[in-house]
């Protein structure tokens, strides 16, 4: 039974990841614009994402525009892109694993030692999923800082760490949690020694021999 709630709570962290990625690839606020030291807080705010750039109004209107040209990017963008998509594939493909080998399914009830192979294999492209993501973040958040205090950056267009990056980070570290779980919920196997054998009884007589 421990090992089966052990099961269903990493499933449950690694799903909710799972769509904490999706939701994460998809926001435009990976970085925006920052309004620190001699910045003057204007009348609309920047943002700029995986897959678009934006300007929020002071109103509220928010005008995004898709990055016209793939090859136009930085490589280090095309890099993050690249990641978390891997994460989300990747994801997909762990979620349906883990599910195939969970206890409170009828998948492959016949044969339980497959059954948790296929809990464990599913752990484990989740935590590679994770690991994907965690990369992505952290490599664009370097990035971010890095820009953001080198002094021959122009103040006007320096940038802060987005709220996507935060739920990219959050996502990661429970798409991780959960995937270590399911791969700790496979029961140990007991050693099974073989029976003793019985030592042969000695068929010496009680007769004295001269």
């Amino acid at each position: 039974m421990a090992s089966g709630g052990l099961q269903l709570l990493g499933f449950i962290l690694a799903f909710v990841g799972w769509i904490g990625i999706i939701v994460s690839t998809a926001m435009p606020q990976w970085k925006m614009s920052s309004y620190a030291g001699d910045n003057l807080v204007t009348a609309q705010a920047i943002y700029e994402g995986l897959w678009m750039s934006c300007v929020t109004q002071s109103t509220g209107q928010m005008q995004c525009k898709i990055y016209d040209s793939l090859l136009k990017l930085e490589s280090s963008l095309q890099a993050t892109r690249a990641l978390m998509v891997s994460g989300i594939l990747l994801g997909i493909i762990g979620v349906v694993v883990a599910m195939t080998g969970m206890k409170c399914m009828k998948c492959l009830e016949d044969d339980q030692v497959k059954k948790m192979r296929m809990a464990v294999l599913g752990g484990v492209i989740l935590l590679i999923a994770g690991f994907a993501v965690l990369v992505a973040t952290s490599w664009y958040g370097n990035k971010v800082a890095r820009d953001f205090y080198n002094p021959f950056t122009p103040v006007n267009t320096r940038f802060e760490f987005g709220q996507a990056l935060f739920i990219g980070w959050a996502a990661a570290a429970l798409t991780i949690l959960g995937g270590a779980f399911l791969c700790c919920s496979c029961p140990r196997r007991e050693t099974s020694y073989p029976p003793s054998r019985p030592y042969p009884k000695s068929t010496t007589s009680g007769k004295d021999y001269v």
